[in-house]
């Protein structure tokens, strides 16, 4: 277990040992409970809504994370976690084109399961699985919730459509992923796609988009030379390990924490409805190019 996860337990078993009950504070608690319980039926209402039913469980998961965060981050240990995140929404405005070429979807993603915070570099999605049993989770949202800790933005070529599924091919290490795309934004077979996918959960057989496409403009000879340039400066993964694990680990996390959203407002060209246009090799963004090619879209 982490120090941090460490320390948040320790300031529920302390809160759990006091003689004196805090009223108010049990009212509140009571109310949390309430909103978490909650979360197990907002698939249900997601469905009736006419969600895809795998993004409905993975919403949901990411709803719980969320209020289970607002509850941690009041915690004085959580405090370099919020002000990271503070000063990165201050910084970037997450909030989708027009206001930002960064959006919620990948902020929010971006804050609870790659942010690194703490001497043992644990993310909220960390804390949460360390402090599972004694927070008492749902085991399927849990299992949601490591799926998305797991997972990670990646860089992925368009193959084709079946039906209502994108064949996306992995650039590092060429795993084939079908996937479903809530925008609806279908692409075109040769496009480079940023994008985080989320796996399949049981009684599934895709992957879900879960963030707005980026579509990329650079070439993925390009692309694929840019990555192998990382490989000696990236910092981070124990070694020895593979060069492919090496790039999926700078793809999460970067060369510092806001890597990647500073390349995506960096690189911003354009966007419609149901994807966003990036232009430009991160460590070569003077030789961006702001026009957005009419045969990309």
């Amino acid at each position: 277990m982490g120090r941090i996860a460490q320390k948040i337990l320790q300031g529920l078993e302390k809160a759990r040992s006091m003689d004196v009950v805090d009223f108010e504070a049990h009212l509140a608690a009571k109310k949390r409970s309430d909103e978490y319980q909650g979360q197990l039926h907002i698939v249900e209402r997601l469905l009736r809504r006419g969600f895809d039913p795998l993004h409905a469980h993975y919403i949901a998961a990411q709803n719980f994370v969320s209020l289970l965060c607002e509850e941690l981050t009041l915690l004085p240990v959580m405090k370099p976690f919020v002000r990271m995140v503070s000063q990165a929404e201050n910084d970037y405005m997450p909030d989708g084109p027009p206001f930002s070429a960064l959006t919620r979807s990948y902020f929010v993603c971006w804050a609870f399961f790659d942010l690194y915070f703490g001497k043992d570099k644990e993310t909220i999605g960390t804390c949460i699985q360390e402090l599972s049993a004694d927070l008492a989770i749902d085991a399927h949202i849990l299992d949601t919730i490591q799926a998305m800790q797991q997972s990670r933005m990646s860089i992925y070529e368009h193959c084709g459509v079946v039906e209502s599924e994108i064949i996306l091919r992995d650039l590092t290490d060429d795993r084939i992923c079908y996937c479903y795309v809530p925008t609806g934004y279908q692409g075109k077979t040769g496009q480079l796609w940023y994008v985080r996918l989320l796996p399949p959960l049981p009684g599934f057989q895709y992957h879900i988009a879960f963030t707005t496409p980026y579509i990329l403009m650079n070439t993925r000879e390009e692309w694929l030379a840019f990555l192998h340039r990382m490989v000696p400066l990236t910092k981070g993964p124990k070694r020895p390990c593979s060069v492919t694990e090496i790039i999926q680990y700078f793809l999460k996390h970067g060369l510092q924490a806001d890597y990647w959203l500073e390349y995506i407002v960096a690189s911003f060209v354009g966007a419609q409805d149901n994807a966003i246009f990036l232009a430009g090799i991160p460590d070569q963004m003077e030789a961006v190019d702001e026009e957005m090619p009419e045969e990309l879209l």
